[in-house]
């Protein structure tokens, strides 16, 4: 079966053609043309949701906020008509997975989600693959490249959080609330010292990447050059 997507694009002519353009892609398109309230049920089957912000009914960041707030890991590509930094950087922060500026090409939107659907990421079960990370989520065991690594609680929670949206910034403010435990290191520069740790047992073989500004994620693919 195709790939369901979810479209929430007000602007007639351009969501027109981008549901076209999936369409001919091999996807199938939902489209809304006002902003409103993600129940469960809308969500079901998706593979990525594509949203505007400047919308009639709810505004897009809004429904980001909610959407992440209610724990659906469904990828959100965002677009826009503002190409400042501090918009984007909100949008990330927020849990947004990519941001593309308008005007665009549909055929540009079309390789951004192709490229989001196809993350190396694996979740088979109580299993997180990705590249040479393994983590059975039931056991909390942790291996790399068949080698077992031991991690702590809190590093294994970490690592999970990460693997969950590989290549995905993850903030700073969301790992620290809900990894850490507020009573005894909820705070920051514990967050990065559990980082540094969480680095020196992992080895080369896995990147957790620090994203100036925002928080951490974990990289995919080859080690950059």
């Amino acid at each position: 079966m195709p790939d369901r997507i979810l479209l929430i694009e007000d602007d007639q002519e351009l969501g027109a053609q981008i549901v076209e353009s999936l369409k001919k892609a091999g996807f199938d398109p939902t489209w809304w043309r006002a902003g409103r309230h993600l129940e469960p049920a809308h969500l079901s089957g998706l593979v990525l949701v594509i949203l505007d912000l400047m919308l009639p009914s709810v505004y897009g960041l809004d429904i980001l906020k909610e959407l992440r707030a209610s724990g659906a890991e469904v990828p959100v590509l965002v677009l826009s008509a503002r190409n400042d930094t501090a918009d984007k950087v909100r949008a990330l922060k927020l849990g947004a997975d990519d941001y593309m500026t308008k005007p665009f090409w549909p055929e540009e939107l079309v390789e951004r989600v192709r490229a989001r659907i196809r993350r190396p990421a694996l979740q088979r079960g109580d299993a997180l693959e990705v590249g040479k990370l393994r983590l059975d989520l039931a056991t909390r065991g942790a291996t790399v490249d068949g080698g077992v690594v031991e991690l702590t609680r809190v590093e294994f929670d970490l690592l999970a959080a990460l693997a969950r949206r590989p290549g995905v910034a993850v903030t700073r403010g969301w790992l620290v609330e809900h990894v850490l435990d507020p009573d005894r290191e909820g705070n920051e520069r514990t967050l990065d010292v559990h980082v540094s740790r969480l680095r020196k047992k992992l080895g080369a073989a896995v990147r957790v990447e620090t994203v100036w500004g925002i928080g951490y994620r974990l990289g995919t693919g080859a080690e950059p050059a």
